[in-house]
């Protein structure tokens, strides 16, 4: 199954969700969590237009001024090999400017600069061997995505000082909180689009996570090329299969180099049989840059097509999930809380 659009979106927030466990959660060591976040499948970094749940919250949560994230530093390596010192709340601007369409739902917003805001304090807090002299880098396969506030406002055009102040806004109002699991901040990684329902973390980096576990998610056809397709001939696919993998059998008749895929409830594949090699879905989507791991493969005697839906890795928040739960009148500490497991959104400081 390529994808489920007859599901109900998540239960409003007046009980505790219902999630799909994937098993027995093991409480997971940082130092064996460095996990890269893609924006090929960590987050929508792009606009697409610019080829750029509910656990109740136990506190209100107060308009803040930005006070504290003012009064936090972030180093950042930047494209040009420098090292500059932001504040925390001007990084965050470019996080979000960078990583949400800016004309999503407000609360969307918020929930972005607080997964945001945290998944940043968990990097402040180890040395990252790609930049050990700074928190953070651009670098979307090592961090987040980052666009400095004048090029986000030249991008958008005659709707800067509308989006400008959306994203102010959404920095503002979650001011120095962030997602914790049993006090500790998370790795809240993210993502553009889910085919359904997220994915369990195991199933792409092989850690189980107590907090990064698979839930319905209700984005759809609302979500720009949701549905994409990657042909390749014969030759390409032996090509890249070989070199990753030179112990894959691809001789014979194409038609039998691909098996029967093992799938999720949400239609990602788990596991396939590439050539008589067993890869993960990630890995098969990484082969053949696929937009995720959520496909069919078909051969039509001269091509294999792969069909897919979604985009980004699949683990944690999703985006546009994200976006379809504020329309449905969800608050950000409700989104945030859905899509991570047994979280609370409180102070970070």
């Amino acid at each position: 199954m390529a994808g489920r659009y007859d599901r109900k979106p998540p239960p409003p927030p007046s009980g505790p969700p219902l999630r799909r466990t994937a098993g027995t959660g093991l409480m997971l060591a940082a130092a064996l969590f460095l996990l890269p976040l893609l924006t090929a499948g960590r987050g929508s970094g792009e606009e697409e237009t610019l080829p750029t749940g509910t656990l109740p919250i136990d506190r209100p949560v107060q308009t803040a001024s930005g006070s504290r994230d003012g009064g936090r530093s972030v180093t950042l390596l930047q494209e040009d090999g420098t090292v500059a010192e932001l504040t925390m709340a001007d990084y965050l601007f470019g996080v979000v400017a960078a990583e949400m369409p800016a004309a999503f739902e407000e609360e969307a917003l918020k929930a972005q600069a607080c997964a945001a805001r945290t998944y940043t304090v968990v990097k402040q807090g180890k040395t990252v061997e790609n930049h050990p002299q700074a928190d953070v880098c651009t670098d979307v396969n090592c961090c987040q995505a980052y666009v400095p506030r004048e090029t986000a406002e030249t991008r958008w055009g005659v709707s800067a000082q509308t989006y400008a102040a959306k994203i102010e806004n959404a920095v503002a109002e979650t001011d120095g909180l962030g997602v914790l699991y049993q006090g500790e901040p998370i790795q809240a990684v993210f993502f553009s689009s889910a085919p359904g329902y997220t994915v369990d973390a195991v199933e792409v980096w092989g850690n189980q996570v107590d907090y990064l576990q698979s839930v319905e998610s209700p984005e759809g056809e609302e979500v720009p090329n949701y549905h994409s397709q990657v042909v390749l001939t014969a030759p390409q696919v032996q090509e890249a299969v070989l070199a990753a993998y030179p112990g894959a059998g691809l001789s014979g008749d194409p038609s039998g180099w691909f098996g029967t895929p093992a799938v999720n409830e949400g239609g990602t594949v788990s596991s396939i049989l590439v050539g008589g090699v067993t890869l993960t879905g990630g890995q098969v989507r990484t082969l053949f840059d696929l937009r995720s791991a959520c496909f069919t493969v078909g051969w039509d005697g001269s091509n294999f097509t792969f069909s897919v839906t979604g985009y980004g890795h699949g683990v944690g928040m999703s985006q546009y999930g994200a976006n379809a739960m504020a329309k449905a009148g969800s608050t950000y500490g409700e989104i945030l809380t859905w899509y991570y497991t047994g979280t609370q959104v409180d102070d970070l400081w």
